[in-house]
């Protein structure tokens, strides 16, 4: 008997990168394929899926590579709980962006493989994927590498300190509420709808801030969303106790950007639980600000250096300051994560407090299954 083989997605505006995808699972044995339903993409995604679950469901079935298929019953990450352990397959087949630690350990509990595709397109075809093809925008997302919270008056009035950003091109359709200033870049997209504009990028980045945090607002996004995302490279802001940042400083080296991109690796973490308060049970005191902004500093001064090791060091020093103060943004899931992984990088921090965001691990050599990032260099 041939196995069977598992996957899982949207599967929204069928393309060549999806059939691929299928071909290459389907040499493995028989295909089974478990959609998300129109709830659970909207859940996870913050956004309507082109076609409905029903007519993308009709178009998976109708291909030659699918066995069979079906809506997932279940929500989240794991909404196809209930049918992976009713069809008990012999392979659960993932891609790389869709990896997650939890998915490999339900594997492992229930005695499946788990394998990750290799991204091959058909023939001489270019790889596709739905984000490149949807077009919504190429507003970047930021990923904050030391620092974050000095951004926030409460946190930099104790300290003086930066937040280190880097400008990421939208090659992936990263989830929402990952900590990648998501929530800021839907206000660029009703700014701007397709892409940052041309100017003053600092400018461009106060008009973003303010159309986010009008008048009265009780929770003020920080600056250094709308500037992680409108000022392209790698960036210092520097903050005093202000929304504000009292200098900025750009680095647009390709050098330096290409070093950071070889050795940054994102792994997707679980989504956030229930009822998740960041701002619970902090501790914010003048002696651990200052300890992020030294870290912070340092991790600076490796990334000028390209000093791997250093950078690595400073990136969990920063990180490890902002649980002192922030104990929730961890949980048991990113615990388990950071423990797997440890022993063979050279730091690490994540995105998105609490969950739903990504892992983001700084090492030099590659990570299995995870998925890298290109900074915006213009």
């Amino acid at each position: 008997m041939a196995k069977k083989v598992f996957v899982s997605g949207c599967y929204d505006m069928l393309h060549s990168g999806h059939v691929a995808f299928f071909e290459e699972a389907a040499q493995l044995g028989d295909l089974y394929v478990g959609i998300g339903s129109d709830k659970t993409i909207f859940e996870l995604k913050a956004r309507k899926t082109i076609n409905s679950d029903a007519e993308r469901l009709y178009m998976v079935k109708s291909l030659k590579t699918v066995k069979d298929a079906w809506i997932n019953r279940g929500s989240g990450l794991l909404d196809f709980l209930e049918e992976i352990k009713h069809l008990r397959p012999d392979i659960f087949f993932v891609n790389a962006d869709g990896h997650t630690l939890a998915k490999e350990n339900l594997c492992n509990e229930l005695g499946i493989e788990y394998v990750v595709s290799k991204r091959i397109p058909h023939g001489n075809l270019p790889p596709r994927s739905t984000t490149a093809l949807r077009q919504e925008c190429n507003i970047p997302y930021r990923i904050d590498l030391a620092g974050g919270w000095l951004d926030q008056p409460y946190v930099s009035k104790h300290a003086g300190g930066s937040v280190l950003t880097i400008c990421i091109e939208p090659d992936y359709e990263f989830n929402d509420r990952s900590g990648m200033s998501t929530s800021s870049r839907k206000k660029a997209i009703e700014l701007w709808q397709s892409d940052v504009p041309e100017g003053d990028k600092e400018k461009l980045a106060r008009m973003l801030f303010c159309f986010e945090n009008p008048p009265g607002t009780k929770y003020v996004s920080g600056s250094q969303d709308s500037l992680g995302i409108t000022v392209p490279g790698l960036n210092n802001l520097y903050y005093e106790g202000d929304f504000w940042p009292s200098k900025i400083q750009s680095v647009l080296d390709d050098d330096i950007l290409d070093w950071i991109e070889q050795r940054l690796w994102m792994i997707p973490l679980y989504p956030r639980h229930k009822d998740y308060d960041v701002l619970a049970d902090t501790h914010i005191t003048p002696q651990n600000v200052q300890e992020l902004s030294d870290a912070t500093k340092a991790c600076w001064d490796a990334l000028l250096a390209k000093d791997a090791v250093a950078v690595g060091k400073a990136m969990t020093q920063s990180f490890d300051a902002q649980i002192t103060m922030f104990p929730n943004m961890i949980s048991e899931d990113i615990l388990s994560q950071i423990e797997s992984y440890k022993s063979r990088v050279l730091g690490w921090k994540i995105s998105g407090a609490g969950g739903g965001g990504y892992m983001i691990f700084f090492s030099e050599e590659p990570l299995e299954n995870a998925i890298q990032i290109r900074i915006r260099r213009q």
